[in-house]
C-alpha cells in the first residue's frame, strides 16, 4: 500500500469521508447557532432599555399623526370661515332682537298710557293701531327667535 502526503487524497474509505464531512458540518452549525444565541443575548439588554408604549397617553395610529394636506387645510379654512359667518349672523340677529324688544317696550308703554286716558266704553283708533303694531312686532320677534343660524 502506498501513502501520499497529498491533503486532498485521504486514505479513508468513501463512507468515512462523508462521516468526517458531516461532523465538520455539524460543528459549523453548532458554532453558528452559538453565535446567534450570543448576539440575541447581547441585544436583549438593549431591548429592555428601550421604553415600551407610554400608558399615560393614548396610542395614535400614524394617520392621526400626519400633517394635513392642502385639501384638508382648505376644508378647515372653509369651516372656520363658515363658523365666523354664522357667529356674525347670530350676533346681528341678537342686535336686531334687542332693538325690536326696546321698540316693543316703548310701544307697550305708549299703549298703556293711551288706554289709561280712554274710558272703558270708548277706544280710540290710535289704541287699536298701536295694538296691531305691537302684535305684528311681537310675531316677527317670535319668528326671529326661532331662527337659528348655523345650528347643529
Amino acid at each position: 500500500m502506498h501513502f501520499t502526503l497529498n491533503p486532498r487524497r485521504s486514505c479513508l474509505p468513501a463512507g468515512a469521508k462523508r462521516a468526517v464531512r458531516s461532523a465538520r458540518h455539524r460543528r459549523k452549525w453548532i458554532f453558528a447557532c452559538f453565535i446567534a444565541v450570543a448576539a440575541l443575548a447581547a441585544a436583549a439588554p438593549l431591548a429592555a432599555q428601550t421604553p415600551g408604549p407610554n400608558t399615560d397617553r393614548p396610542y395614535l395610529i400614524p394617520d392621526a399623526n400626519r400633517l394635513p394636506d392642502v385639501n384638508d387645510q382648505m376644508q378647515m379654512r372653509e369651516q372656520q370661515t363658515k363658523k365666523q359667518n354664522f357667529e356674525a349672523a347670530n350676533a346681528e340677529r341678537k342686535k336686531q332682537l334687542a332693538a325690536d324688544s326696546a321698540t316693543l317696550l316703548k310701544l307697550a308703554t305708549e299703549l298703556k298710557a293711551e288706554v289709561d286716558k280712554t274710558t272703558k266704553d270708548m277706544l280710540s283708533l290710535n289704541v287699536i293701531r298701536k295694538a296691531d303694531e305691537i302684535e305684528r312686532l311681537a310675531h316677527d320677534m317670535k319668528e326671529k327667535m326661532k331662527l337659528t343660524v348655523g345650528g347643529n
